[in-house]
C-alpha cells in the first residue's frame, strides 16, 4: 500500500528532474543555434513607447524563441516515456526497476494529449510569430494570432465537450453548476484570455518563466492530489523545463522566451485548469498574470477615453521600472506575490474539492 502511493510520487520527480537534466544538456547547443542564426529580438521604436524603448534598448539582439527548448523538451520526453522508455523496460533484468520504467510512460490519452497538442500547436504559431517578428521586423497581425487561437481553443473546447463530456463549472467549496453549450465559449475564452496574459508578462527577465513555474507546481499538486498522475507528471515536466529555461534566463538573460514560449505556456496552463476542474481557480494561482493583463487594459481605456495614461508604460512590470525599479527587484517581487498566490489558489482548489 505504502509503494502505491509513493511511486506516483517519485514517478513525477524522475520525470521533472528528466525535463530538467534533457533541457540543460540541449540548451548549450540551442544558444549557440540562436547566435550563429541571429535569431536577436527586435525592441520597437515606434514613438508610442518611448519610456519602454528607452529601458529595454540594451537587449536589442538578445536572442529570442527560447521556449522552444521547454516545450520540444516535453515533447521529446512525453513521446520518449511511451514509446522508448519500454524497450529500455524490457532490456533490463531486474523487474522491479523495469516496471518503475515503464510507469514513466505519462503520454495518457485522456490526461495528457489534449495539453500536449495545445502546447506544441500555439508553440508553433508562436514560434511563427518570432521568427517574422526576427527576419520582417513585424510578426503576425493581432488579429490573426488572436483567430489562431480561437480556432486552436475551438477544437480544444469541442474535444472537452463532446469527447470528454466537460459540460459544467466548478465552484469551490460550492459544488458544479451544468452551464451545457456554454462550456464551449468559457472554454475558448480561457485558453484565449491565458495564453494572451502570459503574453503580456513575458517583459522582464525571468518574470513569466518563475511565475509559470509555480503556477504549474501548484496544478501538478491539484493533480496529484485528484488521483490524475498524468497530469500531474506532465506539469512536472512543465517545471523541470522550465527550471532550467530559468537558469539562462535570470537576468541578464541568455535569451528571451519568445511568443513561442509564452503564448504555447499560457495556452496550456488554461488547458490544465479545465482537465482538472478548476477554471475558477486559474486567476488565483495566476494572479499576476491577470494583474498584467488588468493594467494593460486600464492603461488602454484611459488612453482612448481620457487622453490620459494611468501608469508611465504597460504592462504594470514596465511602470515600476519606470518609477526606478531595478528589473530584478520587480522580478522577484512578483515572483514572491506569484508564489504566496499559488499557494493560496492551491489551497482552495484543495479544500473546494474541484474533483
Amino acid at each position: 500500500m505504502l509503494n502505491q502511493q509513493i511511486e506516483p510520487l517519485l514517478v513525477i520527480f524522475v520525470l521533472t528532474s528528466l525535463a530538467f537534466i534533457v533541457s540543460m544538456v540541449i540548451t548549450p547547443f540551442f544558444t549557440t543555434f540562436l547566435y550563429k542564426f541571429k535569431l536577436g529580438k527586435k525592441i520597437r521604436a515606434t514613438g508610442s513607447t518611448p519610456v519602454f524603448s528607452e529601458m529595454h534598448k540594451g537587449k536589442e539582439g538578445t536572442p529570442t524563441m527560447g521556449g522552444l527548448l521547454i516545450w520540444m523538451t516535453v515533447l521529446v520526453l512525453a513521446f520518449a516515456s511511451h514509446y522508448l522508455f519500454p524497450i529500455i523496460a524490457r532490456l533490463i533484468g531486474n523487474k522491479s526497476i523495469a516496471d518503475f520504467i515503464t510507469h514513466l510512460d505519462f503520454l495518457s490519452r485522456s490526461q495528457t494529449w489534449l495539453p500536449l497538442f495545445c502546447l506544441v500547436a500555439v508553440g508553433i504559431l508562436g514560434a511563427i510569430d518570432d521568427l517574422l517578428n526576427i527576419k520582417l521586423g513585424g510578426g503576425l497581425r493581432g488579429r490573426h494570432k488572436m483567430l489562431w487561437l480561437i480556432l486552436i481553443g475551438a477544437i480544444g473546447a469541442w474535444w472537452f465537450y463532446s469527447k470528454l463530456g466537460y459540460d459544467s463549472i466548478h465552484v469551490p467549496g460550492v459544488g458544479d453548476f451544468i452551464i451545457g453549450f456554454w462550456y464551449l465559449p468559457l472554454f475558448i475564452l480561457v485558453i484565449v484570455a491565458t495564453a494572451n496574459a502570459v503574453n503580456l508578462t513575458d517583459g522582464l527577465d525571468g518574470l513569466a518563466g518563475g511565475l509559470l513555474g509555480s503556477a504549474f507546481a501548484a496544478f501538478a499538486a491539484i493533480a496529484y492530489i485528484q488521483g490524475n498522475f498524468g497530469i500531474a507528471a506532465f506539469c512536472g515536466a512543465i517545471v523541470g523545463a522550465l527550471l532550467s529555461f530559468l537558469w539562462f534566463n535570470i537576468h541578464p538573460a541568455r535569451f528571451f522566451m519568445g511568443d513561442t514560449g509564452s503564448l504555447a505556456l499560457g495556452a496550456t496552463l488554461g488547458v490544465i485548469a479545465a482537465l482538472l476542474n478548476s477554471i475558477l481557480v486559474l486567476p488565483i494561482i495566476g494572479f499576476i498574470f491577470v494583474f498584467e493583463t488588468a493594467s494593460v487594459i486600464l492603461q488602454v481605456f484611459s488612453k482612448k477615453v481620457f487622453k490620459k495614461k494611468i501608469f508611465r508604460s504597460a504592462p504594470i512590470h514596465h511602470h515600476f521600472q519606470a518609477l526606478g525599479w531595478p528589473e530584478t527587484k520587480v522580478t522577484e517581487r512578483f515572483w514572491v506575490i506569484g508564489v504566496v498566490m499559488a499557494v493560496i489558489g492551491l489551497v482552495i482548489g484543495l479544500i473546494g474539492g474541484g474533483t
